[in-house]
């Protein structure tokens, strides 16, 4: 991988986890719905991550990167070559939750049922905020990562003057 396939792969995982922080957001927002257009409770939504790029395992990819020998190979920083991939997170869907709606009797309510159930979405409010503070923070780091990548092709710039 070269210095600026950093900067695709924490590009990709700054897309995936904002759809994931999206989604997060939409299942909190939609806790206490009881009737959608397709009849029924709201469902909880969970993105699907997939790997993207790149080949084999994280040890086959280090193997590559620092040869036989054990030692870096000489053209490490900028990679081995130009069409290799660089890898990345890709977003393959938003796939809906099938587990059973709460049920909580409340006869006033005008979706209740002839028995006097109404039928929630299975949200978890304190599982949400964890699923939201785990993408705010990969969000975060890989921010981070692509700052650090910039100051490093900065200084690497600064070096060639």
């Amino acid at each position: 991988m070269n210095l600026f396939g950093v900067m695709d792969v924490s590009a990709s995982a700054l897309k995936a986890e904002r759809v994931r922080a999206e989604v997060v957001a939409s299942n909190m927002a939609n806790a206490e719905t009881t009737r959608t257009e397709d009849g029924g409770p709201y469902q909880r939504k969970h993105v699907v991550f997939q790997a993207e790029g790149g080949s084999g395992s994280f040890q086959q990819s280090l193997m590559s990167q620092i040869g036989g020998s054990g030692t870096a190979r000489s053209s490490g920083l900028l990679g081995s070559s130009p069409d290799e991939a660089a890898g990345g997170v890709a977003v393959t869907g938003v796939i809906a939750d099938q587990s059973a709606p709460l049920r909580r009797f409340d006869p006033q309510h005008p979706d209740a049922g002839a028995d006097g159930y109404v039928e929630y979405p299975d949200i978890n409010p304190l599982t949400e905020m964890v699923d939201l503070m785990g993408a705010t923070r990969a969000y975060g780091m890989n921010a981070s990562a692509v700052q650090a990548e910039k100051g490093m092709l900065s200084a690497s710039l600064d070096l060639l003057k």
